[in-house]
């Protein structure tokens, strides 16, 4: 981590919200990181010294993740938006380059497609609201999030170990070996006695009983600004089809593949992905 790294909490209606700081000059850049058991430091630890040395990184916990507690009620998706909004009204940002993982990834398209001129370039790391579900399948998953004992007391029991906790990494979130495998177990281990385990209130909102509520892909086409999505080959939570596919919806958009890596390849190659967004964001402004 950068020696400046800094904390700054935000309050809020239903509580506050963190935002982790670093590097004092360059052009400014938001990171939005995952849902259920992520935060800040788990998704952009090796993200943000990267950056840092030529960008203002901001890097936001989620509300009810990371150092965002204690929160009250649900966080809608409009709330996540706003939450962007509040971030960059705090330091008095008139605009910034996203970089979001998986949820986060949904709420920069989102975020980018709603309030255009206040982004400059986006990065989207496996994102989410570019998905639909066979009959079934989405009812089965519906399901799931309607239910509190399926999406958070049964996900808290498979994750109360270390054991628990490496066997979910290897099989949901990375698809070969990690240098620091052990250091994120821990890292999840924390969070999971910090803030539970379970989808968070985005995931379990964006999905309806015959619908997805959250899909972004018809509005793609609504942004402007210059966007790259970088996308694991082997991810088994967003297909390679449905990035791929969502890119080519946005004017210009580059795609990145990433051979052999899962959903988090962010932490499984970081520096590949640190050289693809530093390049991406282009040299010091």
């Amino acid at each position: 981590m950068p020696d400046d790294l800094r904390s700054t909490y935000l309050t809020c209606a239903e509580g506050r919200l963190h935002v982790y700081t670093a590097g004092g000059r360059g052009s400014a850049v938001l990171l939005l990181s995952g849902a259920g058991v992520d935060n800040a430091l788990l998704s952009w630890r090796h993200l943000i010294p990267a950056l840092a040395a030529h960008h203002r990184v901001f890097a936001l916990d989620w509300p009810k993740q990371g150092r965002s507690l204690p929160w009250t009620g649900r966080v809608t998706h409009d709330r996540m938006l706003r939450c962007v909004t509040e971030v960059l009204d705090h330091f008095a940002l008139d605009s910034a380059a996203l970089v979001g993982l998986s949820q986060g990834g949904a709420l920069a398209l989102a975020y980018a497609i709603d309030h255009p001129v206040r982004v400059e370039r986006l990065v989207a790391l496996a994102p989410a609201g570019i998905l639909s579900f066979p009959p079934v399948v989405h009812q089965l998953l519906w399901l799931t999030a309607k239910l509190p004992l399926l999406n958070r007391t049964l996900p808290g029991l498979m994750l109360r170990s270390r054991a628990g906790i490496a066997r979910f990494a290897e099989q949901a979130l990375f698809a070969g070996p990690v240098h620091d495998f052990d250091d994120i177990v821990d890292e999840i281990h924390a969070e999971v006695r910090a803030a539970g385990a379970g989808s968070s209130d985005w995931q379990n909102a964006s999905i309806g009983p015959f619908r997805m509520r959250v899909d972004l892909r018809p509005r793609l086409h609504l942004i402007t600004c210059p966007a790259l999505f970088i996308q694991g080959d082997k991810d088994i939570g967003v297909k390679l089809r449905h990035t791929r596919a969502a890119a080519a919806l946005v004017p210009g958009a580059r795609l990145e593949i990433l051979e052999g890596n899962g959903h988090w390849s962010n932490r499984q190659s970081p520096d590949r992905v640190n050289a693809l967004v530093a390049e991406f964001l282009g040299p010091p402004r």
